[in-house]
């Protein structure tokens, strides 16, 4: 099993180095892209919900979770995202289906486990257009690509009650971004097309609590900190003279590399605090607080007079309900039924308007086969942006599935 789980990840690889088109936002436009990655899909149906661990899921944003693994465990999921953009020139509809990420979860003993995978962290889709109706200018601005990751993580159990979990992430990725200008009675424009392949690492430290405070009653917390740090972006520049086309297009002379020099983007630094309190195998509800410094973002390409930047802030609150897990007469008696809500600022300030988000979803642990393995079902509504100043609002649905399998590695023989 263990060989076809390389084959897939070596499959992935080249799929995620190519860079999935998993957004179309054009908020996708600041930055690195928008962050597509807001943990499993069990994670996103409570809202995004990162703190709660158990002993069959994997868990991709608290490394700490890991020495709570029994079982090895592998998961793959997929979404696919409806969204309807308004403003006040109209309203449009666009659409993308993502592979999520794959990972694998290991136990190692009693008290510690390690796990590793893939899954693409941002994504840039966007597709703008600019007129000066006073000058006879107009601008066509178009982006693509985004960031992956690699990660490598580990998780011990200190004691009956304290674990601790750190992550090792390999950044990797292409942004391309092209501008187009063109001049009214002019016959030829210009454009400028900007690449950047950017490379690095960046690291997250988590520790949870928990502790029962009554004979059933269970209290859970989690701290997680994510230290600035900065990865390599190897910078493209070319230049050509355009003759733009009836269809939209534009047709290329006297094209010309310009040379640019490598520079440097800093990723900031972010932690997460969560508490929650539950019964064990039967509910759970819980809340988090995520503060990021987002005003190190920039677009190296294309600068925004209108655009500033602060500090980025989330609330995330859910839960999970099981009617029995022990159930054998009542199949949707031990399906994991989860809720959740999620408000954001995401740090970016356009025409003065900050630009939030924020998301209601529900979700569906469904078991399946044998050792525990079981089918994840996430949905999610909510809305980006604003339609004040000018601009974007965006109103969007996402469907998402994940498989968790789980497998017993590691058998000691009882016969040779």
């Amino acid at each position: 099993m263990i060989k076809r789980f390389l084959l897939i990840v070596s499959i992935l690889f080249s799929v995620f180095a190519n860079a999935q088109e998993g957004t179309s936002s054009p908020y996708s436009f600041y930055g690195v892209g928008l962050t597509t990655f807001k943990g499993t899909v069990e994670n996103q149906s409570m809202g995004g919900l990162s703190m709660y661990a158990d002993s069959i899921h994997v868990n991709l944003t608290n490394p700490a979770a890991y020495g709570k693994l029994a079982l090895t465990t592998y998961t793959l999921a997929g979404s696919h995202l409806s969204a309807t953009p308004k403003s006040d020139a109209g309203s449009g509809r666009n659409r993308a289906t993502t592979i999520d990420y794959l990972a694998i979860g290991v136990p190692v003993g009693p008290k510690m486990g390690f796990g590793f995978g893939l899954l693409p962290y941002t994504s840039i889709g966007y597709n703008l257009f600019s007129e000066n109706q006073d000058e006879g200018r107009f601008g066509r601005y178009e982006g693509s690509g985004g960031l992956n990751r690699a990660f490598l993580a580990a998780g011990y159990q200190l004691t009956k009650n304290f674990s601790v979990g750190a992550e090792a992430n390999y950044n990797f990725g292409t942004i391309e971004n092209k501008n187009v200008m063109l001049q009214q009675d002019i016959q030829y424009g210009s454009r400028e097309v900007n690449k950047s392949t950017l490379s690095g690492f960046a690291y997250n430290f988590s520790l949870n609590y928990e502790g029962m405070i009554s004979e059933k009653l269970q209290l859970r917390a989690m701290a997680k900190y994510t230290p600035e740090t900065d990865i390599s972006s190897a910078n493209e520049r070319e230049l050509a003279t355009v003759l733009a086309t009836t269809t939209g297009g534009e047709v290329a002379f006297d094209v010309r590399d310009y040379p640019v020099g490598d520079s440097d983007l800093t990723l900031p630094s972010e932690y997460t605090f969560g508490l929650g309190l539950g019964q064990e195998r039967k509910w759970f509800v819980g809340a988090e607080y995520t503060s990021a410094e987002a005003a190190v973002f920039n677009n190296r390409s294309f600068l925004s007079d209108n655009a500033s930047y602060g500090e980025a802030t989330s609330y995330r609150i859910g839960g999970f309900f099981v009617p029995d897990y022990s159930s054998f007469t009542s199949y949707f008696s031990r399906v994991t039924y989860r809720a959740g809500l999620r408000m954001e600022d995401t740090g970016l300030r356009l025409n003065g308007e900050d630009i939030q988000e924020f998301g209601i979803t529900f979700g569906m642990g469904l078991p399946a086969g044998r050792m525990l393995s079981n089918v994840n079902l996430g949905f999610e509504y909510g809305q980006r942006g604003t339609m004040n100043a000018g601009l974007v609002r965006e109103d969007f649905f996402k469907l998402s599935i994940s498989l968790s399998l789980s497998d017993r590695w590691f058998i000691k023989r009882r016969y040779d």
